[in-house]
């Protein structure tokens, strides 16, 4: 559980770095055109829903390998 939290943190901390990009011009349409805001609110519901799904899984591994 910690090493998903510290991982969790250091991807929060690079994502600004990721997105500071400027002179993109696909980037700017999406974002004058208000379409940028749809585009980080899927990627945040495909990321969270794999972060669900594999803690879950390392759940049941755990328990699988405790009931050896």
């Amino acid at each position: 559980m910690k090493k998903i939290a510290l991982m969790l943190i250091a991807l929060l901390a690079v994502i600004p770095n990721i997105f500071a990009q400027n002179g993109i011009e696909m980037a700017d349409t999406l974002r004058s055109e208000g379409k940028i805001y749809v585009v980080v609110a899927v990627m945040l519901v495909i990321f969270s829903a794999v972060a669900i799904y594999l803690f879950i899984l390392d759940r049941k591994v755990k328990k699988l390998e405790n009931d050896k």
